[in-house]
């Protein structure tokens, strides 16, 4: 298809526009790590959660998406739905007390909570692990989702010297840009690009369905296509299907959400925690981040799917006609190109283009943190100048683009990566929830969950009776990550009483789970803090744990309610309004007010 001149216009004039901020916050960035990492810790709560939702605004998300509902109908995303149940439980436990550890990265947290020689290998090891291979897979499905793109838009012959030249043409403007402008730049473009990101989405979400004939017009083609029986638009799996589909709908809101790697809020979500202003605005910010996560992105990309299963009838088939259409995940780009008018088209390439740089840059500089602040500076050279270690975070943020294009070129799935990458840290999420919570935890704790999940994820990936089953293999990984890491934990020495002391003063997790060195602490006047005895004043009247409650059924009914009223079951629609409207006033209710006096 030709690309107007209009269209190239919208696109190298937001190229220019990216280049040119981070020139200008290059020098911002160059003073030290802080800055280039984490701002400066100055972000007010909206900043800090756009960013969050920008840098998941992926490329690859509206493809992802559109695998899964060709693959599985609206039912297939709860594969990421069931992710809210973490993302509430980052918001209402955790992300004040990652903003009170007051760190640079999640992976410090090591040498905070845990001591010994023990705490140095885990810091260093889960800086290279996560910043490197896990960063980079990342990454990778994102390029390969902007190199389908490209390849589809400019009909280019989708070989290995193609894919090569777009990866590199894609990685060079975002690394440019990262490169210069630091965290500062990364979180100023993720506004505009959020937004460009959300208007493109939703323009060619409204074309699609105008252009069959509206919402009712797409109820009949799918019932036409397949079948009145069809279960597509169904909010949940259809479980007449047989047990696997009941184990793999179990197995999400049972397992997943709470068994994988992330659900304290750990990676770049804890990065905007730690540069927000303080405790209150962190909360909000995570707050906002999973409201507009859940509730505001998806419906444009269903309906868009939806539109692509009757457009292009077959799509997903290995055995498709067309080759191009043999890929579930090309129904989205192909419609893009087929329905947009010149203008609209540069527009939503544009944003595209957006989605491509807020994720990639955010991985950039967040794999760089780890790199330098927990390994170079940490092991290497810990006393040199500012000025140094941004010079060589700069240096690592080229190794990782580097890395994450040649990552790209041999993958070929975006979901099936998705699902990869989940299975391989599969286990380690309730060791990351135990450590702020129950003294026992130890260094030895989360290296056996890590190592457990990573050996077990690879024999059940590539074993013939597992591979092709997530759900089957999320149930023999997780329980076995879990009883080695238990039992490693019970054989290993706990953390010493002095740093366990210094954890608790510092983050204050609660009580419960830290009697024993709560207790230690009352009996020793020198370790005594007055702050010991207020920490409920700096907490909501309503427990955390009801707080999670209620903001997940907010975020699980507003979701519902807006995928209803869209696709036309108006009664179901205003009933999941009614409950959303209500938790939300209570959630707003129960927000906490008070700061603590350091912040």
């Amino acid at each position: 298809m030709n690309i107007s001149l209009i269209d190239w216009a919208i696109i190298v004039g937001y190229i220019l526009f990216a280049l040119g901020l981070g020139i200008y916050f290059s020098k911002r960035a160059g003073k030290n790590i802080d800055e280039f990492f984490i701002s400066g810790r100055n972000l007010p709560w909206w900043l800090a959660g756009t960013s969050m939702v920008a840098t998941t605004f992926a490329v690859d998300t509206p493809l992802a998406v559109t695998e899964l509902v060709v693959g599985d109908g609206i039912a297939g995303n709860w594969f990421w739905w069931n992710a809210v149940l973490s993302g509430m439980l980052a918001t209402f436990l955790f992300s004040r007390l990652w903003r009170r550890s007051e760190i640079i990265t999640d992976v410090e947290f090591t040498e905070l909570r845990y001591s010994g020689p023990s705490a140095s290998f885990l810091r260093g090891f889960r800086a290279l692990y996560i910043g490197l291979p896990i960063n980079c897979i990342t990454m990778g499905w994102v390029i390969l989702a902007m190199q389908k793109i490209v390849v589809l838009t400019f009909d280019l012959q989708d070989d290995a010297t193609t894919k090569i030249l777009v990866v590199l043409g894609c990685l060079l403007i975002a690394g440019i840009y990262c490169t210069l402008s630091g965290f500062w730049g990364v979180v100023i473009t993720d506004i505009v690009q959020f937004g460009m990101a959300m208007i493109g989405s939703i323009t060619l979400a409204i074309i699609a369905v105008s252009k069959i004939g509206g919402i009712g017009a797409l109820k009949e083609k799918l019932t036409g296509t397949y079948g009145a029986d069809h279960t597509i638009l169904n909010f949940t799996p259809d479980f007449s299907a047989g047990k696997m589909a009941i184990i793999t709908f179990g197995v999400y809101l049972g397992m997943q959400w709470w068994a994988s790697n992330g659900v304290d809020g750990t990676g770049y979500t804890a990065q905007r925690m730690f540069a927000a202003k303080n405790e209150r605005h962190s909360l909000l910010a995570t707050l906002w981040f999973n409201i507009a996560h859940y509730t505001l992105r998806p419906w444009p990309w269903i309906l868009v799917a939806l539109v692509a299963m009757v457009v292009y009838p077959g799509i997903g088939d290995p055995g498709h006609t067309n080759p191009e259409l043999q890929d579930p995940a090309a129904g989205y780009p192909l419609l893009m190109l087929d329905y947009l008018p010149v203008g609209l088209l540069g527009l939503m390439l544009t944003a595209f283009l957006a989605a491509f740089m807020s994720t990639i840059d955010t991985h950039l500089n967040w794999g760089a943190s780890y790199l330098v602040n927990d390994f170079y500076k940490r092991f290497f050279k810990p006393e040199a100048s500012p000025g140094h270690y941004v010079a060589i975070s700069r240096l690592f943020v080229i190794l990782i683009m580097l890395i994450a294009g040649v990552t790209s070129l041999f993958m070929n799935s975006i979901a099936g990566a998705w699902k990869f990458l989940i299975a391989l840290n599969a286990g380690i999420g309730l060791v990351q929830i135990l450590r702020w919570y129950w003294w026992r935890i130890n260094a030895w704790s989360e290296i056996s969950a890590m190592v457990a999940a990573l050996i077990v994820s690879i024999v059940v990936s590539v074993h013939p009776a597992t591979k092709d089953d997530f759900a089957l293999r999320m149930l023999i990984i997780v329980p076995s990550s879990t009883y080695i890491w238990l039992f490693v934990t019970f054989l290993t020495n706990p953390v010493s009483k002095e740093k366990l002391i210094a954890f608790y003063q510092r983050v204050y997790p609660g009580v419960k789970g830290w009697k024993p060195i709560v207790k230690l602490i009352k009996e020793d006047p020198i370790n005594v803090d007055t702050k010991l005895t207020q920490t409920n004043e700096f907490t909501s009247d309503t427990p955390a744990l009801l707080n999670w409650i209620n903001g997940v059924i907010f975020v699980y009914s507003t979701l519902f309610a807006f995928g209803k009223l869209l696709l036309g079951f108006t009664g179901t629609g205003l009933i999941f309004l009614l409950i959303a409207i209500i938790s939300g006033a209570i959630m707003y209710y129960n927000l906490p007010r008070k700061e603590r006096n350091n912040n």
